[in-house]
C-alpha cells in the first residue's frame, strides 16, 4: 500500500446554487483513500464552521485529518465556482485564507519522511508561511510530484519553474504546457516534443499531460504513452484532473505497466467528470466498462 502525503489548500468551492468542499489536495487526496493509498493530508483550516465540517467530512471518509492544522485567526478558504456553457470551471479564490498559513513542525515532518510520495501544486506557495513550509518539506528524500494547478494570479513562472525542477514527476494540462513553453521559449506545437523539451529544462523524467476530452500523454521510462480519452457526458470538471492524479500516481508507486495505468486513470478522470462535485464513489464496474471501449 502505497503512503503518499498531500500538501496543501483545503477550502469550500461556492458553486452558483450550493457549496462543496473541495480543493486539489484535499480532492487528491480523498481519491488515493478511496482507491487503497493510506494517505496523509497536510493543510491548515479556520475555527470555524467551515473548518469543523471540512474535518468531519475528512473524518466521515474514514480518513485521518490530523495533519490538518486549526487556525484561530484566519477563515476556512473559499473559492467561487463559474461553469461556462460547456460545464468548465473557472474560479476566484479568496485571500488570505488559512491553507496559507500551514506552518512546520516535527508531526509534519514525519508524515512525509514516512511516505512513499508528496503531491503539492503552485497555490500553496501564493502566501510564504505555506511556501517555506512546502519547500521544507521538499528537501525531504521522497517521490515529489509537482500538479500545477495554475491559478492566476497566484503564481508566477518563475516559482512555476523551481517547484518542476524539485519534482520528481509533472502533472500540467495542456493549458498550462502552453504557457510554461512560451515563458521556456520552447518553439514547437507537438505536445510530445514540447513534453520532451519540458524534460531537458526541468530534470524531470516523469511528465503527464491531460489534453481533457481528448485523453493524456505520459512520458515515462524514456517512453511516451497516450490514452484518447473516453466520452462521456460532462456535467462539470471539477476534480476530475485530481481523481486522474490520484489514480496514476497510486498505479504508479505500485509499478504497473504506465499504459495499463493511464487508461486507468483517465476513465477515472472521465467518470468524475460526468457527475456533479469532485469526490463521487466510482463503482469499478463503471471504470471496466469505459475501458473495454478502448
Amino acid at each position: 500500500m502505497p503512503v503518499i502525503t498531500c500538501f496543501g489548500e483545503t477550502l469550500w468551492d461556492i458553486f452558483p446554487k450550493e457549496k462543496k468542499i473541495g480543493g486539489a489536495p484535499l480532492n487528491v487526496a480523498c481519491r488515493l483513500h478511496a482507491i487503497g493509498s493510506r494517505v496523509h493530508l497536510i493543510s491548515r483550516v479556520g475555527q470555524d464552521e467551515h473548518g469543523a465540517k471540512i474535518l468531519k467530512y475528512l473524518e466521515h471518509q474514514g480518513m485521518i485529518s490530523d495533519g490538518v492544522q486549526i487556525d484561530e485567526t484566519h477563515v476556512t478558504g473559499l473559492v467561487h465556482v463559474r461553469l461556462d456553457s460547456s460545464n468548465t470551471a473557472s474560479y476566484t479564490i479568496e485571500k488570505p485564507a488559512a491553507w496559507d498559513f500551514i506552518s512546520i513542525d516535527d508531526q509534519t515532518l514525519y508524515k512525509v519522511r514516512s511516505s512513499d510520495a508528496i503531491i503539492f501544486g503552485s497555490l500553496a506557495c501564493r502566501s510564504a508561511t505555506s511556501k517555506n513550509t512546502l519547500f521544507t518539506l521538499l528537501n525531504e528524500k521522497v517521490f515529489k510530484v509537482f500538479d500545477a494547478n495554475l491559478r492566476p494570479p497566484h503564481y508566477s513562472h518563475e516559482l512555476v519553474l523551481e517547484l518542476m525542477k524539485k519534482a520528481d514527476f509533472i502533472k500540467l494540462n495542456d493549458e498550462e504546457l502552453d504557457e510554461i513553453c512560451e515563458f521556456l521559449s520552447i518553439d514547437t506545437q507537438s505536445v510530445q516534443k514540447q513534453i520532451l523539451e519540458l524534460s531537458i529544462h526541468t530534470g524531470c523524467r516523469n511528465i503527464c499531460i491531460t489534453l481533457g476530452k481528448n485523453g493524456a500523454i505520459l512520458f515515462a521510462e524514456q517512453k511516451m504513452y497516450r490514452n484518447p480519452g473516453f466520452k462521456v457526458v460532462v456535467k462539470d470538471t471539477v476534480g476530475a484532473g485530481d481523481s486522474f492524479l490520484a489514480s496514476l500516481i497510486h498505479q504508479f508507486l505500485l509499478g504497473k505497466d504506465p499504459q495499463d495505468a493511464l487508461n486507468y486513470s483517465c476513465a477515472i478522470g472521465s467518470l468524475v467528470a460526468s457527475k456533479s462535485g469532485a469526490n463521487q464513489v466510482i463503482p469499478e464496474d463503471e471504470i471496466q466498462d469505459l475501458l473495454a471501449k478502448l
